[in-house]
C-alpha cells in the first residue's frame, strides 16, 4: 500500500509540474504558440492501467516511418514489440527510438477505443527508458498528448495501424479541447486539404466505469527526454517547424 501511495503521489506531482511548465515555460506549446492555456485534463489515476510488459526485440532494429500531421514522414527506429495483458487480453505495441539526442529514451505511440472522443483522436504516447532486461513498467496513467493536440505550430508522428488497441484505455491524459479533437489521423489530413473532418463525440468528466468520461515549425517528431525543469514525465515528442527530420533517427538504438 505504501508503494502504491508513493506512485500515486508521484503521478500527481508530475501532473502539477507539467501544468506549471505548460502555462509558463518558453518551450511550452501554449507559450510558444500564444495559445490560451487551461489545465490539462486527465483520467482518474487507476493502477489497473499499470502493467508489466516484455519487449520482443527484432533481430536487427528496422528503419520505420510514422506519418505526421503535416503529411510528412517521421523517421524512427522500430526496436520490437511490447507484449502485455490489459483487461484480460493479450496485446502488443510497437516500440520506437527517435534517434540522436534522446539517449535511451524510447516511446510507444498508440490509439485505443477512446481515441477521437474522450482522448486525442490521432493518438497518444508513452515514453520509457530502455532496460537490459527488456521488462518494462508500462504505465498508461502516464500517457500524454503530442503538442499538435494543442496547436498547429508543431508536427508530430501518428501511431501506425499496428498500434491501434482494441480496448479502451481510460488512463493518462484526456483530450484537451473538444474543438481540437479530430477523430482519426486521416481527419487531420482531410482538414488540411480543406475537407471538414467528421465531428468528434462530446467529452465530459466522470467517475470510473462511466461511459462519458474524458477521460511545426518542425519536421523531426520523435520524443525528447523530459529534462526541462518543471516538465516531469510526459513531455511532448513534438517539434516546431524549422529543421528537416534526420534520416538516421534511431540508428544507435537497440
Amino acid at each position: 500500500m505504501a508503494a502504491h501511495d508513493a506512485w500515486r503521489r508521484e503521478l500527481e506531482t508530475e501532473r502539477a509540474m507539467k501544468d506549471e511548465f505548460m502555462g509558463r515555460h518558453a518551450e511550452s506549446p501554449f507559450v510558444a504558440g500564444r495559445v490560451p492555456f487551461h489545465p490539462l485534463r486527465y483520467y482518474p489515476i487507476d493502477r489497473d492501467y499499470r502493467v508489466r510488459a516484455v519487449l520482443e526485440r527484432r533481430p536487427v532494429p528496422e528503419e520505420a516511418y510514422l506519418r505526421t500531421n503535416r503529411d510528412n514522414q517521421a523517421v524512427m527506429r522500430y526496436l520490437g514489440d511490447l507484449v502485455f495483458e490489459l483487461h484480460g487480453r493479450s496485446l502488443r505495441l510497437r516500440l520506437y527510438h527517435a534517434g540522436e539526442g534522446v539517449g535511451t529514451s524510447v516511446f510507444v505511440p498508440f490509439r485505443d477505443r477512446t481515441s477521437g472522443s474522450e482522448s486525442y483522436g490521432p493518438g497518444r504516447y508513452v515514453t520509457l527508458e530502455l532496460t537490459e532486461s527488456d521488462v518494462y513498467d508500462l504505465d498508461f496513467n502516464r500517457a500524454f498528448n503530442p503538442y499538435c493536440a494543442y496547436t498547429d505550430e508543431y508536427e508530430c508522428g501518428f501511431p501506425p495501424v499496428e498500434n491501434d488497441l482494441p480496448v479502451e484505455v481510460r488512463a493518462g491524459e484526456a483530450v484537451w479541447a473538444a474543438d481540437r479533437n479530430p477523430r482519426t489521423p486521416s481527419s487531420v489530413h482531410l482538414a488540411r486539404r480543406g475537407r471538414p473532418p467528421a465531428p468528434a463525440a462530446p467529452v465530459s468528466a466522470g467517475a470510473k466505469g462511466g461511459r462519458g468520461r474524458p477521460r511545426p515549425r518542425a519536421r523531426r517528431t520523435g520524443p525528447r527526454p523530459p529534462r526541462a525543469r518543471g516538465r516531469g514525465r510526459g513531455s511532448s515528442p513534438s517539434r516546431r517547424r524549422g529543421r528537416a527530420p534526420s534520416r538516421s533517427a534511431g540508428r544507435s538504438a537497440g
